[in-house]
């Protein structure tokens, strides 16, 4: 992960005990410009998301690179065998990517995602996604999604490749 701590530098000794030298990490923007971007850009995402709000999506955590969605599952959400359909959950999984690959205020699109479905979701269970970065090169991220119900039990495992487009978000200028 990237070090996001002080840049208050501390010395370090050498194997002959002489100070060497401190060396600085910086990363762009400080933790709490991080997160204060990742929220003003996930809010302006979500005021213009017709669909994730249609389906009772609630952006639960959000911070830089990951986010948490969470939804209750409706009556006409479940298909003909009475289980929640399946776009149902991958639509939950899908806006926790989006979520969280936006965070950083350089817009991102979806270009290949895969889900699988270990178990049944129904009526009335409370589902939630949680999205991760787990890499990324200058054009291309990365995600991992799980998606739990109430019980923790885990209903779908969700991943997301995004492509890193030249757009900024209105909300990251």
């Amino acid at each position: 992960g990237v070090w996001r701590g002080s840049l208050s530098p501390k010395p370090s000794a050498s194997s002959d005990g002489a100070e060497k030298e401190p060396v600085l990490r910086v990363t762009v923007g400080s933790r709490s410009e991080q997160q204060a971007l990742a929220e003003r850009v996930v809010a302006d995402m979500m005021a213009n998301d017709r669909f994730s709000s249609w389906l009772g999506i609630r952006p639960m955590d959000i911070a830089p690179n990951t986010a948490t969605t969470r939804m209750t599952v409706r009556a006409e959400m479940v298909n003909g065998f009475g289980v929640a359909h399946g776009g149902i959950v991958y639509s939950l999984a899908d806006s926790a990517l989006a979520f969280a690959s936006n965070t950083h205020g350089r817009v991102t699109v979806s270009v290949d995602n895969g889900v699988t479905y270990p178990a049944a979701v129904h009526v009335g269970d409370e589902i939630t996604a949680v999205a991760e970065m787990e890499s990324s090169t200058n054009r291309l991220a990365f995600f991992r999604v799980s998606v739990t119900n109430q019980k923790g039990e885990v209903v779908a495992g969700f991943r997301g490749t995004v492509y890193k487009t030249e757009k900024t978000h209105d909300a990251a200028k």
